[in-house]
């Protein structure tokens, strides 16, 4: 419903300013084909509408536990950064330099730095491993000290750091994910690029356009507002899925690797 409603109110303003009038007559001034999927490519990664989990969601508490612990951090990242001579935090003044390059460039190529600086600053490692439990997810300094994460922490550190090079909230998701082939769920940091979604993944050091990764169906997306649920989920690769009940979704425990 909103979707349609969206597409006639553009088609319509379109057509209204595709008019010009030469000599006193209207002509038509040629008009680029229009799709609703271009718009919504702009809300969300993989163009999809999402809807907002409830608050006492098994992921949205997780999410906010999270939130809780960045907000620790980030005193500690403004105190180290009032005087780093006198920063004691050896894992904040890493951060810090991982912050100080992404802000030295623009872009793609900020997103690109400090996809590969956070890939290389810890090794991949698993939560049964390191903590002695299943599904652990760690804020950026709490992460670079273990100095090991799955992909959850990588995506973490990644959407915190591009916060602090100056991107705006708007434009930064985290979202879970399913891999089809290896059937295991994923996440990743997301960032919105002159409209378009770009990935930030700890598997691989280049991005890749949310439209371009085959295999993989949107199952979450995080930010700021909260957490939600791709409703509608799109096929890649022609792999029919089927996608969670809501009552599975917030008992989901995602072992993400």
């Amino acid at each position: 419903m909103f979707e349609l409603g969206l597409s006639r109110r553009i088609r319509a303003t379109i057509f209204a300013c595709g008019l010009c009038f030469v000599a006193g007559s209207a002509v038509a001034a040629p008009m680029m084909p229009f799709q609703a999927s271009d718009i919504l490519r702009s809300f969300e990664p993989f163009s999809r509408q999402a809807t907002t989990l409830p608050d006492d969601s098994a992921l949205s508490e997780k999410w906010r536990g999270v939130e809780r612990q960045i907000d620790d951090e980030m005193l500690v990242l403004a105190l180290c950064e009032e005087d780093r001579s006198k920063c004691t935090s050896p894992v904040a003044r890493k951060f810090l330099a991982i912050v100080d390059a992404g802000k030295a460039k623009d872009g793609r190529a900020r997103a690109g730095e400090i996809n590969r600086a956070i890939n290389l600053a810890a090794r991949p490692g698993d939560d049964l491993a390191l903590y002695g439990e299943a599904d652990v997810w760690r804020a950026p300094l709490a992460f670079l000290t273990t100095g090991a994460g799955d992909c959850e922490d990588y995506a973490i550190a990644k959407f915190v750091a591009l916060r602090a090079t100056g991107v705006a909230n708007s434009d930064l998701r985290l979202v879970i994910l399913r891999d089809t082939l290896r059937q295991e769920d994923h996440a990743v940091a997301s960032i919105r690029l002159d409209g378009r979604w770009w990935l930030l993944d700890n598997r691989r050091m280049a991005m890749v356009e949310d439209v371009q990764l085959l295999n993989h169906q949107p199952l979450f997306v995080l930010d700021l507002n909260g957490v939600r649920h791709y409703r509608d989920a799109p096929i890649m690769a022609g792999v029919q899925m089927r996608m969670p009940e809501p009552a599975d979704l917030m008992k989901l425990s995602l072992r993400v690797k």
